[in-house]
């Protein structure tokens, strides 16, 4: 009986993890690296934390979709008879502000009435087809970024962690005519508010939440395939991510401006983030003792961070609404990380260019009917009369 292998570029993510999973054994230990992982920090950030907010997020997602004034108002009719029930999920709200803060309280509240609905609206079979379709994506994209941490931590131990940053620098300097990201955002702490980067902290850090409200949204809608593939987009990005910090390692402005943190405010957690890493960095680079793999990610070119959420644009495009929304998300993205420091202009470049080639690869035929489509509306054909 023979076994027959299916190769295609839908699957290619495939491959790759499972190449990339079983080389990483034997690379640590070549390397003399202890392959340990910080699960705790690791689950509670990856399964409490960012679950939390991707639900929240996927709620809010279905509310600007438009998609959702039948089940608003079947769930106001239930409300207005069990009244009992809102002094319930009251009080509920009040004790998780009282424990932790108002803004965990709304988002707690929100997703435990949102799921104790669907669970009670949804027959047993849909709960179960709907959790595999969700579940299933969401531990594939767990188990893609405990690899990426990892080869993170062995590529830096043996290639120097700020090699091509003067190189990106430079570039840096050229595209903005003398300037640099750096004095940008000199000239933004100067001239506007403390509370302006509080925003756009939070800007920067909701971006992980729209990849779980898509893994949610596409599980749910459109099956366990479509969940997977996006997802298997995703990765395919990091890998080839991987490959090329392997040839430009990059740590962002932070690494080559000397008073970086000395000028940037310390209340912000970019700050301490940025410095960590760093920190760590230089620990892997000079073989010292560097801890267990946790969420480190020493990558900034590309800019994975302005990759994932436009191929998430990509794979939600059939909602409209939504995606003018998240394109405007976009935006502010980009706003926030070139003034908070985390990567040079050419960063963000390339991580659109890098997003674009990840969909190509696992997306293929849809990707060249829309770039047809695209170029027929750019370029009509216009008759000619005889």
């Amino acid at each position: 009986m023979s076994i027959k292998f299916h190769f295609s570029f839908r699957t290619l993510h495939y491959w790759a993890g499972i190449f990339l999973a079983l080389a990483l054994f034997p690379l640590f230990k070549s390397l003399r690296l202890p392959l340990r992982f910080d699960w705790m920090a690791l689950v509670s950030v990856y399964w409490l934390v960012l679950a939390t907010q991707s639900i929240f997020a996927a709620i809010l997602f279905f509310l600007l979709a438009g998609h959702s004034r039948t089940i608003l108002s079947s769930f106001v009719e239930r409300l207005k008879r069990q009244k009992l029930r809102i002094c319930m999920w009251l009080l509920f709200f009040i004790s998780l502000w009282y424990v932790s803060s108002l803004f965990k309280g709304v988002v707690l509240t929100i997703d435990v009435v949102a799921l104790l609905e669907l669970y009670g609206q949804l027959k047993p079979q849909e709960r179960r087809k709907i959790a595999g379709s969700v579940l299933l994506p969401a531990l594939y994209l767990f188990a893609g970024f405990l690899i990426v941490f990892a080869y993170n931590d062995a590529i830096l131990s043996f290639r120097f962690y700020g090699l091509a940053d003067p190189l990106f620098d430079s570039m840096d300097k050229w595209l903005l005519h003398g300037s640099s990201v750096s004095n940008l955002s000199k000239i933004a702490l100067q001239h506007l508010p403390i509370s302006f980067f509080y925003f756009l902290e939070f800007i920067y850090f909701a971006m992980f939440s729209q990849l779980g409200a898509g893994i949610i949204l596409l599980g749910w809608f459109y099956g366990k395939r479509r969940g997977l593939q996006f997802v298997g987009t995703l990765l395919i990005a990091y890998y080839v991510a991987l490959v090329i910090f392997y040839f430009w390692p990059s740590q962002g402005p932070p690494y080559l401006l000397l008073g970086h943190f000395s000028g940037f405010p310390r209340t912000l957690k970019a700050f301490s983030i940025q410095q960590a890493l760093l920190q760590k960095s230089q620990l892997l680079w000079t073989h010292q003792p560097a801890g267990k793999i946790s969420t480190d990610y020493f990558i900034a070119f590309p800019c994975m961070h302005i990759a994932q959420p436009l191929i998430l644009l990509w794979f939600l495009r059939p909602w409209r609404r939504l995606i003018a929304v998240l394109a405007a998300y976009d935006v502010l993205l980009v706003v926030a990380i070139i003034l908070l420091q985390w990567h040079y202009v050419v960063d963000v470049l390339a991580g659109i260019l890098l997003a674009a080639l990840a969909v190509c690869l696992t997306d293929f035929r849809e990707f060249s009917r829309f770039a047809r489509r695209s170029r027929a509306l750019t370029h009509p054909k216009i008759a000619i009369p005889s």
